[in-house]
């Protein structure tokens, strides 16, 4: 995991899972391993030098006098951590609801394959050298967990501070799919997967191109979505408020009333109805420019040109859906779809 994070982060990496990674109970983009204090406790013990005890369960404490304690894993949980051992397995979960697993799953194998042939050459090499096959797995081992501990994080991934520690590190911080789609034709990979024919490197490029058109194909579909929701939801229900409010200002001051209170509405709504207009324009626009070069160029033009005067429309959406009335209002809104319904 440690040598191949970014192999197993571009395994991962969809326009929709940039959407996910670092939200709640989703993994952050960085890759690490959670051991839990069982596991962790019996790595240093081979680094210093063996294993001799290991840690009990104990008991869980539930705080409910009617409850007995109940037994506890000694494995724990980390639902923060993109690959975390889970009592009696690792699970790596950082891969998207909606993503065939045969992809990650491929890549878990030949890494592991490596790691194995690696394991294997060294002890056969320390055992013809006159060494037991048990003295060179102890001389092993600890050189393994030196040489890539840097990997091991028990904490909290959503931090700040993991992420300036991971840095430190020197661990991979992919943030996107379109960063981390360069490592499928890297040099190391295309060694690793010709080494154990499971990809030519045809193939890899293949698939490097195939995401990138995917990463294109999924973001206009958002894009083509946010602008229809606007056009043809969102601007018809505010300009509708926006003039029923300019009503009640009129006639309020026809009657001699204080129209300052519609006023501010009205200015507050006329403000967000020209920055949905704006974005509005500027949406269409990048959707339907055609960025020059091939798919991975065409890929980092939606990342950085689609994607945020996606997210300039959606801001003026959002004001928009604190000002107009709820009658008017035509989709359900974050506060009904969170609390309400």
């Amino acid at each position: 995991v440690d040598k191949y994070a970014s192999l197993l982060r571009v395994s991962i990496a969809h326009a929709a899972n940039d959407h996910r990674l670092g939200a709640n109970e989703a993994p952050p983009a960085i890759i690490s391993i959670f051991l839990g204090e069982q596991l962790n406790d019996i790595i240093e013990q081979i680094e210093a030098g063996g294993a001799k005890t290991t840690k009990a369960g104990g008991l869980f404490e539930t705080g409910v006098s009617v409850l007995p304690k109940l037994p506890r894993d000694a494995g724990d949980r980390n639902r923060t951590s993109p690959f975390a051992f889970t009592g009696n397995k690792f699970e790596f979960r950082a891969v998207g609801s909606s993503f065939n697993v045969s992809g990650p799953n491929t890549v878990l194998n030949v890494i592991a394959a490596e790691s194995l042939d690696y394991i294997a050459t060294e002890l056969e090499k320390a055992v013809k050298g006159g060494k037991t096959l048990n003295a060179a797995i102890q001389t092993l081992l600890p050189k393994i967990i030196k040489d890539h501990k840097r990997i091991i994080f028990n904490g909290d991934n959503y931090t700040e501070e993991w992420h300036k520690e991971a840095e430190k590190r020197g661990l991979a911080n992919h943030r996107n799919t379109i960063d981390s789609l360069p490592v499928i034709t890297r040099k190391d990979t295309i060694e690793l997967c010709t080494k154990y024919k499971v990809y030519t490197e045809r193939e890899l490029h293949s698939r490097f191109h195939i995401l990138a058109e995917n990463y294109v194909k999924t973001v206009t579909i958002e894009a083509k979505t946010a602008l229809v929701m606007a056009q043809t939801m969102i601007l018809p229900a505010s300009l509708k408020y926006q003039g029923e409010v300019a009503q009640t200002v009129v006639a309020t001051k026809a009657a001699g009333g204080d129209a300052s209170a519609a006023s501010d509405t009205l200015k507050a709504v006329s403000a967000a109805l020209h920055d949905l207009t704006k974005g509005i324009a500027a949406l269409d626009k990048t959707i339907n420019h055609h960025a020059e070069g091939d798919a991975y160029a065409h890929s980092k033009y939606f990342r950085d040109s689609v994607l945020p005067a996606m997210l300039e429309l959606r801001k003026a959406a959002d004001i928009l859906e604190t000002l107009v009335s709820d009658e008017l209002w035509p989709l359900p809104t974050y506060r009904e779809i969170l609390f309400m319904k």
